[in-house]
């Protein structure tokens, strides 16, 4: 994986507008995208390049349809890399203060 171009599709909003897209119905055409965007389509089409490019969108032709769908691998992989060691470092402290405010100590 190459986070670097991971975290550049997700720096910019419009990226993370299509991904959100297509969380919630996978497998969208480029037009059925650009419905839910105020650009024109080879703008639409040049955020997806970079979405492809960082693997974070596959697509499949059905006919003459182009489907794009979400590959959530490697948000999974920035989420279990650099967020899920923080987040249990969290969960370590709020468990340790519940224990201190109800007076278990263990």
């Amino acid at each position: 994986m190459d986070t670097d171009k991971v975290f550049k599709a997700l720096a910019d909003p419009t990226r993370r507008k299509l991904l959100d897209l297509l969380a919630e119905r996978n497998g969208q055409t480029l037009g059925q995208l650009c419905d839910h965007l105020d650009m024109a389509r080879q703008s639409v089409t040049q955020h997806l390049g970079i979405l492809e490019d960082a693997n974070l969108v596959s697509t499949t032709r059905r006919g003459r349809e182009k489907l794009h769908f979400i590959n959530p691998v490697p948000l999974h992989d920035v989420y279990e890399r650099w967020v899920r060691k923080f987040e249990r470092q969290r969960l370590s402290l709020l468990h340790d203060l519940k224990k201190d405010l109800e007076g278990n100590p263990e």
